[in-house]
């Protein structure tokens, strides 16, 4: 008789626990995250939706800021924009990126600061990929890789 009420519990107290579970797929957004995402990525989608304009102009003669070509991805389009002076790349700018629900934003709020950086860094587009953020992660790499190619680097 133990041993049932034991087994009983027990199961109850494993169902509760799953049910209760939080799973890393809930659409809540942290607080601030949209905001970093406009102050170090860009400006979203909200750019030119199918640019594939060479360069646009600059304020100093000897850097150039490039457009990439926009990449579809299965969740949105990915566009970035490279700034060159004196053969080095000195800005990565986001000009479109995949906004359509908060678990885009969360991630891009994450991904896109890193991938930045990782670009700056690296001087190319043989750059690491974000974990949890792949398929934006392959459409800012084949971007930078566009205007990269565009601007000659």
């Amino acid at each position: 008789m133990k041993r049932i009420v034991l087994w009983g519990l027990s199961t109850l107290t494993v169902l509760v626990l799953l049910l209760s579970y939080h799973t890393s797929t809930s659409s809540r957004v942290p607080l601030g995250s949209e905001s970093s995402v406009v102050a170090q990525a860009g400006t979203g989608s909200s750019g030119s939706s199918g640019s594939d304009s060479g360069s646009s102009g600059s304020s100093s003669s000897s850097s150039k800021t490039v457009d990439g070509d926009a990449v579809q991805t299965q969740w949105g389009p990915v566009q970035v924009s490279v700034t060159v002076a004196g053969g080095e790349v000195t800005e990565v700018t986001v000009l479109q990126q995949p906004d359509g629900n908060g678990r885009d934003q969360q991630i891009n709020s994450y991904a896109l600061p890193i991938l930045r950086q990782e670009a700056l860094s690296a001087q190319s587009a043989n750059i690491d990929m974000v974990s949890g953020a792949t398929v934006t992660s392959q459409g800012y790499v084949s971007s930078l890789q566009s205007a990269l190619d565009k601007a000659g680097i």
